[in-house]
């Protein structure tokens, strides 16, 4: 497969130059996700251009009319997100061109993303591989009774607890976010669960799109994420939550839709390169992603 990328793409009756996605105004970024039914806010497109980079098509008099981002972690892996073509370029080639430059600049790494059910084809045409479905859950929050009791402390997450929740994360993805996990902790909420002292769970949630979005949750079982999140759940009951998450069955998945979040939609994840630890098969004794920071982080 040629995937030298061009400077320029002639599509229909007009042509697209291509420009880094951090010299485009927010407003204009803002119109091109609501233009394809996304909800990211222009403050959204603000805390990925901080945790990444990426680039934009612009027609001959600068309107924007794509997106494409990258988020490296390390020197092996980057996710991919906010591939984004105006709706009447999406069967032009427009989306391949624009991963065709984000193959010029993430050589030599595992990639992820998780692919609409409009992008499969495109992914699959690129090489990448089905991995996982997402089940994007949201709705109003609403806080159950419950008994259980819980095994450790649940208390809020302050800046000293930024190593270990980076620690945990690395051991629950498969690759270290460092940088990710303290812009995140600067951006939101947390919770988390300490047995004998030690970080054994934790969940984010921070402001998104309609309303806020939990995320990244990490832990050990089904029970500790729900001891976690619940807690945000408390917090935002009444109002409009989010929660991704590759967990289709169990105590979680369960905890979720009773809490006024059942399955809105569903992505699918994809990979070029190895499997990172994440997907590994649940029921061993270690931390295990239960839901994402975002589709396009991951």
């Amino acid at each position: 497969m040629d995937l030298k990328p061009s400077e320029s793409l002639k599509i229909d009756t007009f042509s697209m130059r291509i420009d880094d996605i951090q010299s485009v105004e927010l407003d204009r970024l803002h119109a091109l996700s609501l233009s394809v039914g996304w909800p990211h806010r222009a403050e959204d497109w603000q805390f990925l251009r901080q945790s990444g980079e990426g680039f934009v098509a612009l027609d001959e008099i600068g309107r924007v009319l794509g997106s494409a981002m990258w988020f490296a972690h390390g020197t092996d892996f980057a996710t991919v997100g906010m591939v984004i073509t105006s709706p009447r370029l999406q069967t032009l080639g427009a989306g391949q061109w624009l991963m065709k430059r984000v193959f010029d600049r993430v050589v030599g790494r595992d990639l992820r993303l998780n692919a609409t059910r409009a992008a499969r084809r495109l992914y699959l045409s690129l090489d990448f591989q089905p991995e996982k479905t997402v089940y994007h859950c949201q709705g109003i929050a609403r806080l159950q009774t419950t008994d259980r009791p819980i095994r450790g402390d649940v208390r809020t997450l302050e800046a000293r607890d930024i190593p270990a929740a980076i620690a945990l994360d690395a051991a629950g993805f498969g690759v270290r976010r460092a940088a990710l996990i303290e812009r995140l902790f600067a951006h939101s909420a947390g919770y988390g669960l300490f047995k004998d002292g030690r970080l054994s769970a934790f969940a984010l949630c921070r402001p998104f799109g309609r309303g806020h979005v939990v995320g990244p949750v990490v832990a050990e079982s089904d029970a500790d994420a729900v001891v976690i999140v619940r807690p945000h759940v408390a917090d935002h009951s009444g109002s409009f939550l989010r929660i991704d998450t590759h967990m289709d069955h169990g105590e979680f998945a369960a905890f979720l839709s009773h809490s006024g979040m059942p399955v809105f939609d569903t992505v699918l994840t994809m990979s070029m390169g190895k499997r990172l630890a994440d997907f590994a098969v649940r029921g061993a004794v270690a931390p295990v992603t239960y839901a994402l920071a975002s589709q396009s982080l991951g």
